[in-house]
């Protein structure tokens, strides 16, 4: 009997044991603060050769597959950057820090899609991948226009996404997010939200009001909407009323507000595991965690000296889930 259940514990450990070495082909690198970061790629004349002369960069963000990044500048466009490719070599090439570097950029952008007005928000296919070009796409909102989803190999406009007022007139989302299925864009708008199915463009869409019969709810624009990473079925959505809200993913149930930021509320992000949330507002210095399965009291506070600007500043969190990164006025992260 011993023999027979020493060999059935070998027998049975083996599958573990190569389960277990699979999971640790890949660990996240870990970040050394006592070592200053290089310059990787370089990109600045593209953004200087424009019409206008006060360009600036508003916001970056990484496509799901890690093999792009899009850019949003106040010459209202959006660039499309792809990663080169180094087959012979799992490392970036590390671009030269001479005098030249200001001169040119490292390579140029994929596409560059202008839209006609200042843009409000765009977000990436949650499902997006290089090797997939169906998958390709993004969305994006800008003042005066309805949403665009864009082809990101291409640059072409796929469809649009209308919303029309009480005058039957064009209105602008002020956010917008992919459900983490990639089937609806949930949009933002002044005290509601809209929900638009993704394969039918047009101006067919659900509405709900984010302020209920009582005046609980959110009584300003929508300008700020995250989805819980862990397919919970929740949603955080941020206002320029200062607060933050919690709602059911399938039917915009509202669930419980979060009041405690001192300006409007500019960004929301989930943590990785799903269980904290993190929100920055305009002309506030903190960025507040909030612990969503008990909504009563802050967490913590991380200050950044942003009190003194108008601008949006974003936030994000490292892969690994254990730092959080943020833009800061003066040039610093």
């Amino acid at each position: 009997m011993e023999e027979v259940d020493q060999h059935q514990s070998t027998t049975h450990s083996k599958p573990v044991d190569a389960a277990e070495a699979s999971f640790e082909v890949y660990s996240w690198p870990v970040i050394k603060f006592d070592v200053p970061p290089h310059r990787t790629y370089h990109f600045y004349q593209q953004f200087r050769n424009t019409s206008n002369p006060n360009n600036f960069l508003k916001g970056v963000k990484w496509s799901p597959d890690g093999c792009c990044f899009l850019t949003s500048s106040e010459d209202n466009t959006l660039r499309a950057f792809t990663l080169p490719r180094n087959d012979s070599d799992d490392t970036p090439v590390v671009a030269s820090s001479s005098a030249s570097d200001e001169v040119t950029d490292s390579y140029a952008a994929d596409i560059r899609v202008s839209e006609g007005e200042s843009v409000y928000d765009y977000c990436w296919y949650p499902y997006m991948s290089s090797s997939d070009p169906t998958t390709c796409v993004f969305a994006s909102t800008t003042r005066d226009h309805p949403i665009h989803l864009w082809d990101a190999t291409s640059g072409q406009l796929r469809c649009t996404y209308r919303a029309y007022d009480a005058m039957d007139e064009i209105t602008a989302a002020f956010s917008i997010a992919f459900n983490p299925y990639g089937t609806r864009i949930f949009a933002g708008y002044n005290k509601s939200v809209r929900l638009f199915d993704l394969h039918r463009p047009g101006r067919d869409f659900e509405q709900f009001s984010t302020l209920q019969g009582n005046k609980e709810g959110q009584s300003g624009i929508i300008s700020a909407i995250a989805f819980s990473p862990t397919h919970t079925g929740m949603l955080a959505m941020g206002s320029y009323d200062q607060t933050t809200a919690i709602y059911r993913e399938d039917n915009m149930e509202l669930l419980y507000v979060l009041h405690g930021q001192g300006g409007g509320i500019t960004h929301v992000q989930f943590s990785r595991d799903g269980n904290y949330l993190y929100t920055g507002g305009r002309k506030d210095p903190f960025i507040l965690c909030w612990d969503i399965r008990n909504s009563v009291e802050i967490v913590y506070k991380l200050y950044r000296s942003t009190e003194q600007t108008n601008q949006r500043i974003f936030f994000d969190i490292e892969p690994s889930g254990r730092h959080l990164g943020t833009g800061w006025i003066g040039s610093y992260i």
